[in-house]
């Protein structure tokens, strides 16, 4: 039996393991309480604010039987606040349990811990970098549409500089389903990082780059809505940070875009939304956001048993 040693980022997947992880997830959706992981204990350790990563994690860790141990805003409420170097913490915390859900505010802050940690570490974030769980899920929601990932166009729409979600989502497709294509839909000071798409490139996926969403939706299987992310502007970047508002406004998605859009389609977001999808979206068959984010409980209860019992 083999167990996955800890989730950093998403390129450590093979495709074996992917399939492994949504025929898990798959079965998950069925299953509400189960005793698999009796005995065994998981830290939450958010130094981000987190609503659906956190509780859904917290949730898929109670279904299989295991208990959860948590610190509210670590970045406040913990010895962070004393000082304390992640190192340190992660030392002391991975004594305590078996296997540690990090949220954290600088990127490369998982595969730190995980340097330190006697105990696996799942990345639930780190700054600008990665949200590989957040990618598994996505796939996921994509697979459940169109019961495969290829041939589809995926546009990916607003903060993507910024935006780690579809950082990880680009590096997975990349690697494992190259026979897609990407377009990258953004105002100029917010496009997907350079490193990002020479591994775009290196991996021979498709991708383009515009900023211009009323050409790109009608042509779209997948359009993955993100908002502008207000957290990742420095102080001093008020003035930028306005304008990137003003200037993703003309990607808000709402009646008008549906009517343009394809009839088998799908809207994404990794949530929470702002103002980039309208209300009056959510009543479309094509809005899988909320679907998107139930998914995420069943693959990081599939992540948990693969990491602390085996497949």
């Amino acid at each position: 039996m083999r167990k996955l040693a800890g989730v950093i980022e998403s390129q450590q997947f093979d495709q074996q393991t992917l399939n492994e992880i949504f025929r898990a997830a798959a079965e998950m959706e069925t299953l509400h309480s189960s005793d698999l992981l009796r005995g065994k204990t998981m830290a939450s350790l958010f130094y981000e604010p987190s609503t659906r990563t956190r509780m859904s994690f917290e949730a898929a860790m109670c279904r299989l039987g295991g208990q959860v141990i948590s610190t509210e805003n670590a970045r406040q409420f913990s010895s962070k606040a004393k000082g304390e170097s992640l190192e340190d913490s992660i030392r002391v915390i991975s004594a305590y349990c078996d296997v540690i859900v990090l949220r954290y505010h600088k990127e490369g802050g998982a595969s730190r811990a995980q340097q330190f940690s006697k105990v696996p570490v799942i990345n639930a974030g780190d700054g600008r970098g990665q949200h590989p769980t957040q990618a598994l899920l996505d796939l996921y929601t994509i697979i459940k549409a169109f019961g495969k990932i290829s041939g589809l166009t995926i546009a990916m729409v607003g903060d993507l500089a910024n935006g780690r979600t579809v950082r990880s989502l680009s590096y997975l497709l990349a690697k494992h389903y190259s026979d897609n294509k990407i377009v990258f839909v953004s105002p100029a000071q917010t496009r997907m990082g350079s490193d990002v798409k020479q591994y775009l490139t290196s991996c021979k996926i498709a991708w383009e780059e515009t900023d211009d969403l009323k050409t790109v939706a009608p042509c779209s299987d997948v359009i993955y809505q993100t908002r502008v992310q207000r957290e990742r502007f420095q102080d001093g970047d008020s003035a930028i940070y306005e304008q990137v508002i003003k200037d993703s406004e003309r990607f808000n998605i709402n009646s008008e875009t549906l009517d343009s859009m394809k009839k088998n389609a799908i809207i994404m977001h990794p949530l929470p939304r702002v103002t980039e999808i309208s209300y009056t979206v959510d009543s479309d068959p094509r809005a899988r956001y909320f679907e998107q984010a139930e998914n995420g409980l069943y693959v990081r209860m599939a992540l948990l048993k693969m990491i602390l019992a085996g497949y």
